[in-house]
């Protein structure tokens, strides 16, 4: 694999860490590199899909951080870790340093650190500094750094192939900005008018993808292959039901009851990719969400519901779903500003 232009590592501020595997500071090793994740967020879920689907578990080990309390309005002190693997299932301590918060970690790379201390946090043992935290651009080259030490089973998935790049590229902004990260500004919108304007790109951007994918006629966004914009989606639709319907008010629809063609796609991802199951965690999502967010839910109560987690029947002959969509009028004429 030819490596990858260097990036240049210097003391982080408030812009984090931006390294890239391979490269001369952070070459491809086995067993060099730790993740730290929170399971319930939705962007930390974008590397750890891929890490189980590059069959990289054994390459990066992880820590993982309890789902709440995440700390004060601006968020200190952050995510902790549990005092043992025994104490919240599914976290674990921090395996390289015991400590008990994700800020120590951060302050080990730079002790002036102005940024947020966020998952995920690709982190080199080596060296003991931070590889990288932003989830877009792990998503962009993690698939493809360890592939000189893969089989050629795991290392042919390519999430970003040459042949599908312009129409990812012309997705993913929207995709980013309307779903993505839509749900939050419909969640924490701060009034009245803010929400109503906010919720509406969420489903106008659902409807479109409803159609992409009933005309590729599946089983992923683009069609046969799966592309990175499948786990960008998968890491959001598989928190819709259970956690944005209720708790971020993102109901103008649910996918399993208005969005058939989104709901098969999501169905085929959670049954049949195995990655997709395994970096899933319905505990942590929904207690994430519902325990840490006081102004929202101060009673901290988790809904039982929806029940299953993941409906099952997942259709294989796309040809016999017809596609739905939330038919408000301003979702509506949303869905029409989007660019084709």
């Amino acid at each position: 694999m030819t490596t990858q232009s260097d990036s240049v590592h210097k003391p982080a501020t408030a812009d984090g860490w931006h390294g890239i595997i391979p490269s001369n500071q952070f070459p491809a090793e086995k067993g060099r590199y730790h993740l730290y994740i929170g399971i319930f967020c939705p962007f930390a879920h974008r590397a750890n899909f891929v890490r189980h689907l590059k069959g990289l578990t054994d390459f990066i080990d992880i820590s993982i951080v309890k789902p709440y309390p995440k700390g004060d309005e601006n968020g200190w002190p952050g995510w902790r870790f549990p005092k043992s693997n025994e104490e919240y299932p599914g976290a674990t301590v921090d395996h390289l340093y015991g400590e008990d918060y994700l800020h120590k970690v951060y302050f080990r790379a730079d002790p002036e650190y102005k940024g947020r201390y966020s998952v995920p946090l690709l982190w080199d043992k080596k060296t003991e500094t931070a590889v990288c935290n932003e989830s877009d651009e792990l998503l962009r080259w993690l698939p493809l750094a360890f592939n000189e030490l893969l089989p050629s089973s795991l290392s042919k998935i390519d999430l970003y192939p040459p042949h599908l790049r312009a129409q990812i590229d012309a997705i993913t902004p929207w995709m980013q900005s309307d779903v993505n990260r839509g749900v939050y500004k419909a969640g924490f919108a701060p009034s009245q008018e803010d929400y109503d304007k906010n919720v509406v790109p969420v489903f106008g951007a659902l409807n479109k993808l409803e159609g992409i994918i009933a005309r590729n006629g599946g089983p992923f966004v683009l069609g046969p292959d799966m592309t990175e914009l499948d786990i960008r989606l998968f890491a959001t639709l598989i928190r819709f039901d259970a956690v944005y319907v209720q708790h971020f008010k993102c109901n103008l629809g649910t996918i399993r009851h208005d969005y058939p063609v989104l709901n098969n796609w999501l169905k085929g991802i959670y049954w049949n990719v195995e990655a997709a199951r395994a970096s899933t965690d319905f505990k942590h999502i929904k207690e994430n969400y519902t325990k840490s967010h006081g102004d929202i839910n101060p009673r901290a109560i988790t809904p039982m519901g929806p029940f299953p987690d993941v409906e099952q029947g997942f259709e294989s002959d796309w040809s016999k779903l017809s596609p739905g969509g939330v038919k408000h009028p301003a979702v509506l004429e949303y869905e029409s500003t989007i660019p084709s």
